[in-house]
Order: structure tokens, then C-alpha cells, then sequence
């Protein structure tokens, strides 16, 4: 039997399905190809700009072109019969438009598609517009280079008068009210695993943010007597001596692999 029927076997097998989506889906090594990208990158994050950083990583995949969203949507399909859900640390608003069930995907880290107060205000989460998009385009063009802008780029809160900024990790004052629904629901998804046959796909996960899901997808993985874990990643696909009986690691990018799979 092929890595790709097997997999498969035991995707069809599985009674949950716990997927993990990782830094590998931001497509970096798209972005690398243009040199200028490095440049960028390290202003934002040296600036009060680093929020956008996921917008900047988004413009360089549309110049490209980018194959997480077909990816994705293979892998969507193939799971549409079985119970999952999805984690995401990667920032990549495509992730959001993959046809999955419903309420089944958590994206903890946010992106670039809602913006918030600057100073965490309680006055709620507004989704990006047509103009915001145009500004930020504008800024990345212009500003950016001048490692200056207009502190009201995105508008004001309308409580404190601050600046409003992207909804992610990135930003000073994280609003994670954009999140917390749907990781209550994982939570509670996830109580539901015990004594399940249980398959676990981490896929294309580092070390950027261990602790919510490379870590606790181990740690369901040992316990789980029913579990298996799949570790697909370019670099970081090495396993525990724990989990060396009841996971596999792949050594392959996640978004090719992906691809092969489905």
C-alpha cells in the first residue's frame, strides 16, 4: 500500500479528525522570491506597523500566485463526510474561504481581514473595506519606505479616538474577541476525542507559536490511546521518542503534499 492509500485508509477509518495548519500556509517561499519582500518585512516589524504584516505577506502571494486555497479545498472535500476541525496559526485570510463545515475552523491568531482599536477598546470588531484595502496598498507603496504614515490609516476608534489596526498578533493591544467563540467550540470539540479514533494531521507547523497547537496536538496524541498523529513539514517534521509508535513524520511541504493527497 502507497503513503498516499494509506493516509487515505485512515482518514476513512478515523471517527474525529483533528487538523493543524501552520506557518507553511502564509507561502513564504513565494514571497522569497522577490528579493524586495525581506526588505519590507523587517521595516514593518522594526516600525509600529508590524500589524500589517499579514496584508504585506497577502499582497506578495496574489503578485505571485499561491496554491494554499486549491490545497485546501482538496483537502476539504475529502474530509466533507468525516468530523473535524481546524486550527490555524497561520494568518492567511484564504484559509477563511475554504468550503468547511460549518463552525469548524479557529483562527487564534487573527489576520488581515478585521480591524480593531488600537488600545483594545470594547467598542467591537469591523471587517476591512475596499478603501482600508486601497490605503494599506497606498502605505506599502509609498509610506512604508519612508518608515513613516498616517497613524489614522485604517480610521479612528470611536470610544477612545485611537487608531485602528489590523486584528492580529501583531498588533499591541490583541482584541481576541474575534476568536474566542469558535475556540470555545474546539474545546469542546476536542473534550469529545477521548477514547476515539483519533487522527491527527499537523501540517506545516513550527515553532512560531508552540503553544497552541505543535505542543497540545502532542499532548492529545500521548494520551489518546486511539490517536495517531501525522507530522508533515518541511523542516520541523521530526517526533518526540514518545510518539515515535503512534505518529509518522513526513518530510515535505504541506501545501505539496496537500496536493499529492488529494
Amino acid at each position: 500500500m502507497t503513503d498516499k492509500d494509506s493516509i487515505l485508509q485512515k482518514i476513512s477509518e478515523a471517527d474525529m479528525i483533528l487538523i493543524g495548519l501552520g506557518e507553511e500556509f502564509d507561502d513564504i517561499r513565494v514571497m522569497k522570491e522577490d528579493k524586495s519582500y525581506a526588505t519590507g518585512r523587517e521595516l514593518l516589524l522594526a516600525s509600529d506597523y508590524s500589524w500589517l504584516l499579514p496584508a504585506y505577506q497577502k499582497l506578495f502571494r496574489e503578485r505571485k500566485g499561491s496554491q494554499v486555497y486549491n490545497a485546501l479545498c482538496g483537502l476539504a472535500g475529502l474530509l466533507k463526510d468525516k468530523n473535524y476541525f481546524v486550527v490555524s496559526i497561520s494568518m492567511n485570510d484564504v484559509i477563511q474561504q475554504v468550503p468547511w463545515k460549518e463552525e469548524r475552523l479557529v483562527m487564534p491568531c487573527g489576520g488581515s481581514a478585521v480591524k480593531q482599536c488600537v488600545n483594545g477598546c470594547e467598542e467591537g470588531l469591523e471587517p476591512i473595506e475596499e478603501r482600508d484595502r486601497k490605503l494599506i496598498q497606498s502605505f506599502f507603496e509609498t509610506d512604508m519606505k519612508k518608515q513613516n504614515g498616517d497613524e489614522l490609516l485604517l480610521g479612528a476608534c470611536p470610544s477612545c479616538g485611537g487608531a485602528l489596526v489590523l486584528n492580529n498578533v501583531y498588533a499591541e493591544h490583541y482584541d481576541e474577541k474575534g476568536y474566542l467563540k469558535q475556540w470555545e467550540l474546539y474545546t469542546k470539540w476536542l473534550q469529545g476525542t477521548l477514547n476515539k479514533r483519533l487522527l491527527i494531521l499537523e501540517l506545516g507547523v513550527g515553532m512560531q507559536f508552540p503553544s497552541v497547537i505543535r505542543w497540545p496536538f502532542e499532548k492529545v496524541a500521548f494520551f489518546n490511546q486511539k490517536a495517531e498523529l501525522y507530522r508533515v513539514n518541511e523542516k520541523l517534521y521530526q517526533l518526540s521518542e514518545e510518539l515515535r509508535e503512534k505518529g509518522t513524520s513526513i518530510s515535505e511541504n504541506a501545501i505539496d503534499w496537500l496536493q499529492f493527497l488529494c
